[in-house]
C-alpha cells in the first residue's frame, strides 16, 4: 500500500505528533508498506529519508500550547506537489483541524483520506470560529482515529464524526531493554518544556523542597535550566538518551495541570520500569490506571507526599512498576500499527488520493 502522511507540526521541534508519526512510519516501512511524510522542517533538521521537508515555521499560540505551523502559498504547493507526486493509496492527515499542512491537504485532497485527532481543541476559539468553514473539508473524511477518549469525545460531540479509539504507540521493547538494575539513591525523572508552565516543573521543583528524602533528579527537556541544588538539567536529549534515563530510574513525575490528550511518556515510563506519579487528568488517568499514583492538579503537598509514600515504601514501588509494565503492552506498536492499517484497508477503494480542482 502506498500511505502519505501528513504532519501540522513542525520537526524541527521535538513533539508527541512528530514523534507518533516518524514511529508509525517505520513501523508500516518494516511491514512492506511505502511510506512518505510531509510536513515543515527546515533544511538544517535531520529527519528519515521518507520525509518530505515543508520548510520554515512560525511559532503560533494553538490549543492550550505553542506548535511551530506553516502557512501560505509555499503550503498549499508542496501538498499539490506532494500528493500528485505521491499516487497514494490513502492519505493519512494529522490534527486535520490544525492551521497548517493538515488543514492544507485536506481541503486539497480528494479520495481516501484519513484523519487522526491528537487533542481535544474545545479550548480554541480560533477553530470554535472556523467550524463552520472547516466542515465541509472535515466531511471529506473516511475513516477518523482519536488517540484517547477525551479527543474521541470531542470529535464526536463538536464536529459529528465517530472516530475509532486507536492510542499512541510505544516501541515498549526498546525502553525495557534500556532498564538497568536501580542505583544506592532513588532517581526521579521530569520530562517536559521547561518554560511552559503547564508541564508543571514549577510544581515539582516546589514539591522536591518538601521532600526531605535523598534523591537524585533528572529533568529533561529545552528551556531555560534553573540553579536547584540536586538537580541535574540535562536539556534535550535523543531517543536513545531518554530511554536510558528512564531506564535506570525509580519514579517519573508527571505534574501537568493541562492541555493533555493522552501521555504517551507515561507509558514510555512505565515500559522502562518507572513508578509513575501524574496529576489527575482525565487522560493521565486513562493511560496510567491502577497503574500509577495520581495527586490532585497543581497540588505541592500531595505531590510531595506521594513521592515520599513511595520511596518510604519500596514494596509499593515494585507492585506499580509490574502493573505498569503490563500496562504499557497495551500500546506497542505491534498492535497499534495493525488497528491503523484496518483503518486504512477500511476505507481503500483502489482509487488514487488525487487533488480536488
Amino acid at each position: 500500500m502506498r500511505i502519505g502522511i501528513v504532519c501540522p507540526y513542525s520537526f524541527d521541534e521535538p513533539g508527541g505528533v512528530q514523534a507518533h508519526i516518524l514511529d508509525l512510519a517505520q513501523v508500516l516501512i518494516a511491514r512492506g508498506h511505502h511510506v512518505e511524510v510531509l510536513g515543515p522542517a527546515s533544511e538544517s533538521t535531520e529527519v528519515p529519508d521518507f520525509v518530505t521537508r515543508g520548510g520554515r515555521s512560525v511559532p503560533i499560540r494553538y490549543n492550550g500550547s505553542v506548535a511551530r505551523l506553516s502557512f501560505g502559498p509555499a503550503v498549499r504547493a508542496r501538498v499539490r506537489e506532494f500528493i500528485t507526486q505521491g499516487r497514494f493509496d490513502v492519505l493519512h492527515v494529522h490534527e486535520p483541524n490544525s492551521p497548517s499542512y493538515s488543514m492544507a491537504a485536506l481541503w486539497m485532497a480528494q479520495g481516501p483520506v484519513v484523519a487522526t485527532y491528537h487533542a481535544s481543541s474545545s479550548g480554541s476559539l480560533m477553530l470554535q470560529l472556523a467550524r463552520p468553514l472547516l466542515r465541509p473539508a472535515l466531511e471529506k473524511i473516511r475513516g477518523g482515529i482519536a488517540v484517547s477518549e477525551m479527543a474521541r469525545r470531542w470529535q464526536v460531540e463538536q464536529l459529528g464524526g465517530d472516530p475509532v479509539l486507536i492510542p499512541n504507540g510505544v516501541d515498549t521493547a526498546r525502553f525495557a531493554a534500556a532498564r538497568t538494575a536501580p542505583g544506592a539513591v532513588p532517581e526521579i525523572v521530569f520530562l517536559g518544556r521547561l518554560d511552559e508552565p503547564r508541564k508543571g516543573l514549577d510544581i515539582l521543583l516546589a514539591a522536591l523542597e518538601r521532600l526531605d528524602r535523598e534523591v537524585k533528579v533528572t529533568v529533561i527537556g529545552g528551556g531555560r535550566a534553573r540553579e536547584v541544588p540536586g538537580v541535574d538539567f540535562v536539556g534535550r536529549v535523543s531517543e536513545e538518551e531518554k530511554a536510558a534515563i528512564l531506564g535506570r530510574a525509580d519514579i517519573y513525575v508527571a505534574p501537568n495541570t493541562g492541555g493533555e490528550s493522552f501521555g504517551i511518556v507515561l507509558v514510555e515510563a512505565m515500559a522502562a520500569g518507572c513508578a509513575v506519579v501524574a496529576s489527575d487528568l482525565e487522560a493521565f488517568a486513562a493511560v496510567a490506571g491502577e497503574a500509577g499514583v495520581l495527586f490532585p492538579v497543581g497540588s505541592v503537598d500531595a505531590l510531595a507526599e506521594s513521592l515520599r509514600r513511595l520511596l518510604d515504601d519500596p514494596a509499593l514501588r515494585a507492585r506499580l512498576i509490574a502493573a505498569g509494565e503490563e500496562r504499557a503492552r497495551r500500546y506497542d506498536w505491534d498492535t497499534v500499527a495493525s488497528d491503523v492499517l484496518t483503518v486504512y484497508e477500511t476505507v481503500a477503494d483502489g482509487s488514487v488520493v488525487g487533488v480536488a480542482r
